[in-house]
Parts: C-alpha cells; structure tokens; sequence
C-alpha cells in the first residue's frame, strides 16, 4: 500500500516545489519593479563565437562587437544577493539589432577584505528577438556570472547550441547609479 502512494506524494512535493519556486521569482521579479535601490546602465563588450563549434568560413563572417546599450534596475537583498530587471539592443552576429529584456539574479560572494570587490553566479530569464527569427519574440533562460568591484560589473552568461548555432560568450559592463 505504501508503494501505490508514493508517486502521488512525490508528484505534490515536487508540485509544491514548484509553486514555491514560481512564488518566489515573481515576487524578486515584483520587489525590483517596486523598489529598486539603483539603476544600471548596460554597455555591450563582446560576442564570442566559440571556435570549437564552427566553421572558420562562419566565424570570419560574424559580428563580434555587439554594438548598442541598455537601462536596467535593481537592488541587493538581504543576503546580499542582485536582483535586477533590463533590457537592452545590440547588435548581433549579422550585424542587425537584437532586443533583450528580462529579470537577473545572482548569488553574490564578497571574498575579499576590499568588500567592493564581488563575484557573482546566478541565471537570467526573459525574452529576445532577433533578425533571422523574423523578430518573433523567444523566451530564454541562461546562466549569469560576473566579477565587479564598487557600482562597475563585468556580466556574462553563455548561449549553448548545436555546431555553427548557438555557443556563444556574451559579455557586457553594467554600471549602478
């Protein structure tokens, strides 16, 4: 008997699991709307195309200077952890203007003495749009890492694929006022 019920209390954990999760993101997502503490300026750096999945033909033709910029908000939580909403237009590897908007958030560590020094590992989840997709808008979820030191970070995240799609470093300056 105890064996008939144990999916169906797995399947309420994990459903309760779930709701929890949801629960949480979209008040962080509601606290940086409602009270935000900076706001942040998001400069493009580079795009990197991953050599050891494309042809060279490809990589000689793609754009590797993503032009552009965005506006964001945010703030740090009490565990010291940032929070932040975008968004932000650059240019992509052919050279055309992707729009980015979403929600970020990054565990936080301060392993120095200097405590404006920071790293950061976390996800950010939102929507683009690009070009060769007809600007239909596609949702993502991707991994975030940063180093910063005061109101100036260095933010990253990677996008995986498949050979000549997708693998690409991603990086940007975002600066808190």
């Amino acid at each position: 008997m105890v064996f008939s019920t144990l999916p169906a209390a797995q399947a309420a954990s994990f459903g309760a699991t779930v709701k929890q999760g949801w629960s949480t993101f979209t008040d962080n997502v509601g606290e940086t709307w409602n009270n935000p503490q900076h706001y942040d300026l998001y400069v493009p750096a580079i795009t990197w195309h991953a050599r050891f999945a494309y042809d060279k033909e490809k990589t000689d033709k793609y754009n590797e200077r993503p032009w552009g910029a965005g506006f964001g908000q945010s703030r740090w939580d009490e565990k010291g952890n940032w929070h932040g909403l975008y968004v932000m237009a650059f240019k992509d590897s052919y050279n055309k203007w992707e729009p980015i908007a979403g929600y970020g958030w990054e565990a936080t560590w301060r392993p120095l003495a200097d405590q404006n020094f920071h790293l950061g590992l976390g996800y950010t989840a939102g929507f683009t749009a690009r070009d060769n997709w007809n600007y239909i808008p596609i949702p993502l979820v991707l991994p975030l890492a940063s180093v910063g030191y005061g109101p100036a970070t260095f933010q990253m995240t990677y996008i995986p694929g498949t050979y000549n799609n997708g693998n690409v470093y991603f990086a940007w300056l975002r600066l808190q006022f």
